[in-house]
């Protein structure tokens, strides 16, 4: 039997840029890490700690700065505009992950800058000072296609595999698994939030249990869970298709008159 543990750490401090998050997390969890472990880091405090916070009186212009391709914008009743975008990570998420919370007044958080790369910092750093081998998951929440509400999931990772490929194996009835690829990361970094929050002040958590999942520092990070444009179904919102198409058609259509001519 499978027992998973998750661990909050309480003890964090309010964290600025320059901090040093590899001894904050090593005093915080003590001598409590263990071979195995997966350390689940909420974003926000990667990104203050890289000094990602910039000034922004406009929460919008941030976003427009952070974008690199418009998936889909709404806007409300209210004159509320959301927007769906591409973001310089490849994500597609609302307001490509700025964040205007629990920052001072006139400025935004962004998102580290290479969210692997911080996963492998804090991970190769927690190896080296605790002697545990740990996985580290830098997390963050995120809407879903098709349901209402957000959960986290995992933007950076190091020393943990980010998929269970089960594919090749057999189901309880003997059945081949042809295309069952469980994201383990997005599914440890959600379970993790149970416990962290989102206004506790538990930016941290430790998973045991799924040692199984947690090897060497240079598996693939999470990156590699951003599905390539080429395999993409729903590259735009329906609104967006439907202009995009009409446009197309009219322009051919005119083209084709004027060849006509």
């Amino acid at each position: 039997m499978t027992v998973l543990q998750i661990q909050a750490l309480e003890g964090i401090p309010e964290i600025t840029a320059g901090d040093d998050l590899v001894a904050i997390i090593a005093d915080a969890a003590g001598d409590t890490l263990r071979d195995g472990d997966i350390v689940v880091v909420t974003s926000k405090i990667v990104s203050k700690a890289e000094a990602r916070t910039v000034q922004a009186d406009d929460r919008e212009d941030a976003i427009t700065a952070e974008t690199v391709r418009v998936v889909a914008s709404r806007t409300s009743e209210s004159g509320h505009v959301t927007r769906i975008v591409e973001n310089r990570l490849g994500m597609i998420s609302a307001a490509a992950g700025v964040d205007a919370s629990n920052t001072p007044q006139g400025t935004v958080l962004l998102l580290p800058l290479d969210p692997d790369a911080s996963a492998r910092a804090i991970a190769t750093g927690l190896r080296e000072l605790l002697g545990a081998r740990v996985g580290v998951i830098v997390s963050d929440t995120l809407g879903r296609a098709w349901r209402e509400g957000q959960t986290d999931a995992a933007i950076g990772a190091a020393g943990v595999a980010v998929f269970e490929d089960l594919r090749g194996q057999t189901d309880a009835e003997g059945r081949l698994l042809v295309v069952t690829q469980p994201c383990v990361a997005d599914e440890i970094a959600s379970a993790a939030e149970l416990v962290k929050g989102k206004a506790a002040r538990r930016p941290v958590a430790i998973v045991r249990g799924r040692g199984d999942l947690v090897g060497d520092l240079d598996l693939p990070g999470a990156r590699s869970i951003v599905r390539p444009a080429e395999r993409d179904m729903f590259r735009l919102g329906t609104d967006e298709a439907y202009d995009q198409g009409y446009a197309a058609g009219v322009e051919e259509m005119w083209e084709e008159r004027d060849t006509a001519g």
